[in-house]
């Protein structure tokens, strides 16, 4: 089987892999939201494991690096459910956790992009996967403050607002959004510029993706 029947049949495997894997990123966001403490919740940090690995899939990322990558997520995972299998905790641990967070959704946006920027197409799926992978850098910049508070002794975002996932949360989406409730704002120069770049970040994502869409939109009805 040549190359070109491979890709077609590896599509017509995952005629729904991005909503896949806009519901899994749903799901972890959900149990990340429901953390009170800046501690990473480690089902939710499994999950993330799982719907990076799909993403390999979906994404259609070259078999060797693919192959590398979920050897990499499988002892992830098994790390993690041997820490919980032995009640380990700690401070220690929860960095740990937070900064493989963080790389998992530095992964998960640049894997999407990359496939839609490989594909002529320009439909439904191009459209969830852009969600998807503008969520993904959303939760990225989440995991950023969240390592930021887990290392540092001074809160985030001062002393009137927990350092929580809950708020971290909160504050990267209307940070990402341009939104700027103004009710959390960081407190220190580094979150300040931090901030900053992400809201760079979600105009540019918003401006690529929307003109993405448009012009494939506007080919196909030519």
């Amino acid at each position: 089987m040549d190359g070109t029947a491979t890709r077609k049949s590896h599509a017509a495997r995952w005629p729904t892999g991005y909503p896949l894997v806009l519901l899994l990123i749903a799901g972890s966001y959900a149990l990340s939201a429901a953390q009170t403490s800046p501690n990473p919740n480690p089902f939710a940090f499994l999950l993330q494991l799982g719907t990076v690995a799909v993403i390999f899939w979906v994404a259609e990322v070259r078999r060797r690096l693919r192959q590398v990558g979920w050897i990499v997520l499988a002892a992830a995972a098994v790390a993690v459910a041997i820490s919980q299998l032995f009640r380990a905790e700690g401070h220690v641990l929860d960095t740990l956790l937070s900064g493989a967070s963080m790389v998992a959704y530095l992964i998960a946006p640049v894997a999407i992009l990359a496939h839609q920027l490989r594909r002529r197409i320009v439909d439904g799926q191009t459209l969830i996967a852009s969600i998807a992978a503008y969520i993904s850098v959303g939760m990225f910049f989440t995991f950023v403050y969240n390592f930021a508070a887990l290392i540092s002794s001074v809160p985030t975002f001062g002393p009137d607002v927990p350092d929580s996932l809950t708020s971290q949360l909160f504050f990267s989406f209307t940070t990402l959004t341009t939104t700027g409730y103004g009710n959390i704002v960081p407190a220190g120069p580094v979150g300040q510029s931090v901030a900053i770049a992400e809201a760079i970040t979600g105009q540019l994502f918003l401006i690529v993706a929307v003109a993405r869409v448009v012009s494939g939109w506007h080919r196909r009805e030519k």
